[in-house]
């Protein structure tokens, strides 16, 4: 199995005990899944316990996710298991063609019009196409994708800020996140996929539908690289009093002695 992604990372990391690290600083109730493309089936299929759909059946991407981050399964598909391209075109398994482009299945349904529709396709976020013929998505503790290409964390928002706090400890950049509205995959791991930064996303109606997503989470997509610079991060800021769950002070008292006790 290779521990190389699609980023060329080959770093040893321990996923277990970041993992853990993550869960006891922001108690995730969700498992931490990885998603990888591969460029043969052949490949993909060689992982160990993988599971395939059933092809009889069509799912959409989120339904991968949600199977792999409640119930902990390595599941694989390809273009021919998923529903269509507005499912395979965000992960890079088939093109952004003239008919995804068309927003005719938008039309009416999400948009005002086909100008509106068409416009929210040309917005989405995709990896490109051309080098992968099949995905496999399971818990990052397993590590029987090696190195996923990305990494997808399910949180609330109070979890979500600190993690984003964490990321921003060293090497400080501001962080810019998109929302496309429906198709929001396409903000998350479709992003990701494509630029190699964190991708913040609200989850959106079919994720919720079909994925599982609960109603008081966010996601994070983002490649793996970024996991131990989040826990150092986060390390640093709980030394110094900033710690999930975040106490209430309450909106009829003063601050200020939290704010001595923060800031001295």
């Amino acid at each position: 199995m290779s521990i190389e992604n699609c980023w060329g990372d080959k770093e040893q990391y321990d996923y277990p005990a970041l993992v853990a690290e993550l869960n006891s600083l922001l108690k995730f109730q969700a498992i931490i899944t990885g998603m990888k493309r591969y460029a043969t089936v052949e490949e993909m299929e060689s992982i160990p316990k993988i599971r395939r759909p059933n092809p009889a059946e069509k799912l959409n991407t989120d339904q991968i996710v949600g199977q792999s981050r409640w119930l902990g399964y390595t599941i694989g598909v390809t273009v021919e298991n998923l529903m269509g391209s507005q499912c395979s075109a965000v992960v890079g398994l088939s093109p952004r063609d003239e008919e995804f482009l068309s927003g005719n299945a938008f039309n009416g349904m999400w948009y005002g019009s086909l100008e509106d529709s068409a416009e929210h396709q040309r917005q989405m976020s995709c990896a490109s196409y051309g080098n992968y013929t099949s995905l496999a998505v399971s818990p990052i503790v397993s590590g029987r994708l090696g190195n996923p290409d990305i990494c997808l964390i399910y949180a609330t928002p109070g979890q979500m800020i600190l993690f984003i706090n964490g990321l921003q400890w060293s090497g400080y950049k501001k962080l810019s996140f998109t929302c496309v509205g429906e198709s929001a995959c396409a903000d998350s791991w479709g992003n990701a996929l494509k630029t190699g930064e964190p991708s913040l996303s609200i989850p959106c109606y079919a994720e919720r539908k079909f994925g599982g997503v609960q109603d008081n989470e966010m996601l994070m997509a983002l490649p793996p690289s970024f996991l131990p610079i989040a826990v150092n991060g986060l390390k640093a800021l709980a030394k110094n009093g900033m710690r999930y769950p975040i106490p209430n002070h309450g909106i009829d008292v003063s601050p200020m002695t939290t704010f001595m006790k923060i800031y001295g």
